[in-house]
């Protein structure tokens, strides 16, 4: 595969258990260190495109909700809520590093044949104008997705990386790689480093959601991997807790694991 450090457009997938505490808030300490090294990773160069959740988590929170709502209007008052304060964050801080964002919201129905076209043509100016674009999925309205619980962005990281025609997409989660097992379960478990094929063993490893106030899990992550080996796009899965490990990425160095056909 091509090195890291070499790939011009990336995506970059952050989960609610990286952007929140486990009360919900937001983790203050933490974002502002993806930011920092996003913006880092952009002024180097990188074509940056940003998938994040936690809108539902944020709104939650700010709400004063300590579970997920199991209505569709209650989980699109969330959403709404936590989306103004999740783009006001993201428009401050890399905003303090002269850089611009730019806020896409999308549903199954934008990313449609005959309409994705519009999706690519908007990825494509606003990554020319230099903006790092910030993209989630519109659970205010996206009633569908949230009824049948797979509004999760892991799928839509890789299908974003698809139209935009991404080198690499990286996956930020709670956990710190593929493992041999469910490290949280098991003492003996070991990351698996590279992954060159998704068989049925892979499958089996994969679990499901952990935290309150997120909707993805291994399994989700997993289809990701598959969606992106459809259009020849490398996947690494690592752990976000550390933002900054991101600069290790970029340097080649081993972190996480390495989803590649090649």
């Amino acid at each position: 595969m091509k090195k890291v450090s070499e790939c011009k457009r990336i995506v970059f997938k952050v989960g609610t258990s990286t952007l929140t505490h486990k009360t919900g808030r937001l983790n203050i300490r933490r974002i502002e260190q993806l930011v920092k090294t996003l913006s880092d990773i952009h002024n180097c160069g990188h074509e940056v495109i940003l998938v994040s959740s936690g809108a539902i988590g944020l709104g939650m929170g700010k709400l004063g909700l300590m579970e997920r709502p199991k209505d569709t209007p209650g989980k699109q008052a969330c959403a709404a809520v936590g989306q103004c304060e999740l783009m006001y964050l993201y428009d401050k801080l890399f905003g303090e590093y002269s850089i611009s964002v730019a806020q896409m919201l999308l549903t199954k129905y934008s990313l449609l044949e005959d309409r994705r076209r519009n999706v690519e043509n908007a990825l494509e100016r606003l990554l020319r104008l230099g903006t790092i674009p910030v993209v989630n999925e519109n659970d205010t309205v996206a009633i569908d997705e949230l009824e049948l619980e797979v509004g999760e962005n892991d799928s839509l990281a890789a299908l974003v990386a698809t139209l935009a025609k991404a080198d690499l997409l990286v996956i930020l989660s709670d956990i710190d790689g593929l493992y041999s097992a469910d490290p949280y379960k098991d003492p003996n478990a070991s990351l698996i480093p590279v992954v060159h094929e998704i068989d049925d063993r892979i499958r089996n490893l994969a679990g499901g959601a952990r935290t309150r106030f997120g909707t993805g899990g291994m399994k989700t992550k997993i289809d990701a991997v598959e969606i992106a080996y459809e259009s020849g796009i490398d996947v690494v899965l690592m752990n976000g807790n550390r933002p900054k490990r991101l600069y290790d990425l970029f340097e080649d160095k081993k972190v996480g694991t390495l989803f590649t056909l090649h």
